[in-house]
């Protein structure tokens, strides 16, 4: 099983500058131990290009307030050119309608600012790992 070996790229989507290191320092573990690495993105446009030059990016997590493009318009763009990339979206603006638009945009889970990293850990392995929330 060499696939669960290699770790599996997550392209993280925000243009918050303090959103990579906290995904470092909360992320870690799951790093070190080879099961994730970590790809960033500073706009939705920045994104497209990260995933052209890495197609097997398994995951994209992304912010929905994003200058360029937002996170709506990345997802979209997903469904169109990476259909196959499974998304998640995490947003400081958590009502019932983001979150079942995100579910019609095709994003797999939804998880609320202040990131509840045990909570996107879970995610995150669901997703990957193909197990439902």
């Amino acid at each position: 099983m060499s696939e669960a070996a290699e770790a599996r790229k997550v392209l993280v989507v925000d243009d918050e500058p303090d959103v990579e290191p906290m995904f470092r320092q909360q992320m870690r573990r799951e790093v070190r131990a080879g099961r994730y690495e970590f790809l960033f993105a500073r706009s939705g446009r920045h994104a497209l290009e990260v995933l052209a030059e890495h197609p097997d990016v398994r995951l994209v997590i992304t912010d929905l307030n994003m200058p360029e493009m937002t996170g709506w318009e990345l997802l979209d763009a997903l469904g169109e050119q990476w259909p196959g990339v499974p998304s998640m979206v995490v947003s400081a603006y958590g009502n019932e309608e983001n979150a079942r638009r995100a579910e019609e945009s095709g994003a797999q889970g939804f998880v609320v600012k202040p990131v509840n990293f045990r909570e996107l850990r879970e995610k995150v392995a669901a997703s990957l790992e193909g197990r439902a929330d």
